[in-house]
């Protein structure tokens, strides 16, 4: 567990760096709900910034700026890596309030039946079919398969780790990945699925089954700008969607990346090379170009009671930005809130208690989808007091979180070229659009 630094003012003890780190998180989110949402026009469709895209811009910006503010005010690089490491306990929140709601509609979830079942193969086949080829044009070589075999989260860099080691090409490829996806993805799938949602050619659930990418801020980004554009019933529809489906890739994607799409990769990388590869500067990449090292990748959990305010911190902002977005504080949104947050420190406990064999987002989401099932006897008093908060003002912290974390990625990013960044958003957009394909098919 590691303690937060604490600022000082005038050579006395000021707030710690955690508050520091809240109130510019609050500052922040409450610009960003101000603001609301923008919809800019583009060819046939349409680009609607959401307070959540706001709240990771701005943050991103105060992370950067921080060298040119008072060292009371400035995020540290320090901060920053507490804002990543406040950010995973506080998406079990979002995840809570999103097992309430699937478990409310799991009528609906059982009635997608083979198009939720199959949609997970496009996300782990479509980052292999539409990034791996650019790749090789590009003249990418073995960094090429790190980068396109999945959407380059923390499994998919323990897999390349014991598999290649991540000094290797394909070690490089998948920390490219990492860092494109950490710094831009939920911004890149915010506004990709919003506008293609704009363009009304995918009904929205199957849009809603490919959000479910296994990463918390990405499917949070990509299904909130779904359901934006929605009717709340269909908006509902579409988050319980999304939930389910991230809960499946959260679960299974593993086992997909490791013996599905990373081979895939590996053929693909043999067969196509030799036909369409390249010679470039990209082809000569360093062996020191981008060390694991570089991008920090030390995981910093928290112990219990940071875990607790992320959670309280997190419900607080929450609330804040259902008053400041949609002109809600009552009573029933105190409580419910209350409710998510038991939800979470149930299944964190229930994760302990399994001994971290399955994941905390995994065990919450268990949780709270049986507290608004038939089998939960109080489940119609838990649905109204939590439906009460609005999803889309859970989100918009989770990324003010996230935004403020991601200053610290920036050194090594400039040392990624072009191409590898570009064949990592080709990846996330691949995964995204395969996933929605094989929905919309079996639709």
């Amino acid at each position: 567990m590691h303690n937060a630094p604490t600022a000082s003012i005038g050579g006395h003890p000021a707030v710690s760096a955690t508050a520091k780190l809240y109130l510019w998180a609050g500052v922040i989110l409450i610009l960003a709900e101000w603001l609301g949402a923008v919809s800019l026009p583009l060819g046939p469709g349409k680009v609607v910034l959401l307070p959540m895209v706001w709240a990771l811009l701005f943050g991103a910006a105060v992370g950067l700026g921080s060298r040119r503010l008072p060292s009371a005010l400035a995020i540290t690089r320090s901060d920053q890596f507490r804002a990543a490491a406040v950010l995973q306990p506080a998406l079990l929140l979002f995840v809570a309030k999103l097992g309430l709601v699937v478990g409310g509609s799991l009528p609906v979830v059982f009635a997608s039946g083979w198009a939720l079942a199959f949609q997970e193969l496009g996300h782990f086949v479509g980052t292999v079919l539409l990034g791996l080829p650019v790749a090789l044009l590009l003249g990418i070589k073995r960094e090429a398969v790190g980068a396109t075999f999945s959407v380059g989260r923390e499994p998919s860099l323990a897999i390349i780790g014991e598999r290649y080691g991540m000094d290797s090409a394909e070690g490089r490829g998948v920390l490219a990945e990492y860092l494109t996806g950490t710094l831009f993805g939920a911004l890149f799938l915010a506004i990709v699925a919003g506008f293609i949602t704009s363009l009304g050619i995918f009904d929205p659930k199957s849009l809603a089954m490919g959000s479910g990418l296994g990463s918390g801020s990405m499917m949070a980004a990509a299904a909130g700008a779904i359901a934006a554009q929605q009717t709340p019933e269909v908006a509902k529809q579409v988050m319980t969607l999304a939930a389910a489906s991230n809960l499946i890739t959260t679960t299974l994607g593993t086992y997909f990346t490791l013996f599905i799409s990373l081979p895939l990769a590996v053929w693909g990388y043999r067969v196509l090379e030799p036909l369409i590869g390249r010679t470039t500067k990209a082809s000569n990449q360093p062996a020191d170009g981008l060390k694991a090292s570089e991008v920090e990748l030390e995981t910093r959990e928290l112990g219990w009671g940071g875990k607790v305010s992320a959670w309280l911190a997190a419900a607080a902002l929450a609330l804040l930005g259902n008053y400041v977005g949609y002109k809600t504080l009552s009573a029933a949104a105190f409580e419910g809130m209350a409710v998510m947050v038991f939800a979470v420190f149930l299944g964190e406990l229930l994760c302990v208690a399994l001994r971290r064999r399955i994941p905390a987002v995994c065990t919450v989401s268990v949780v709270a989808m049986f507290m608004t099932s038939p089998l939960c006897p109080w489940a119609a008093q838990v649905t109204q007091l939590t439906g009460s908060i609005n999803l889309l003002a859970v989100i918009t912290p989770m990324l003010t979180f996230a935004g403020l974390a991601v200053a610290k990625d920036i050194p090594a990013f400039r040392r990624l070229g072009w191409r590898i960044v570009l064949v990592s958003f080709l990846a996330n957009f691949g995964t995204f659009i395969g996933a929605v394909l094989i929905a919309e098919a079996f639709h």
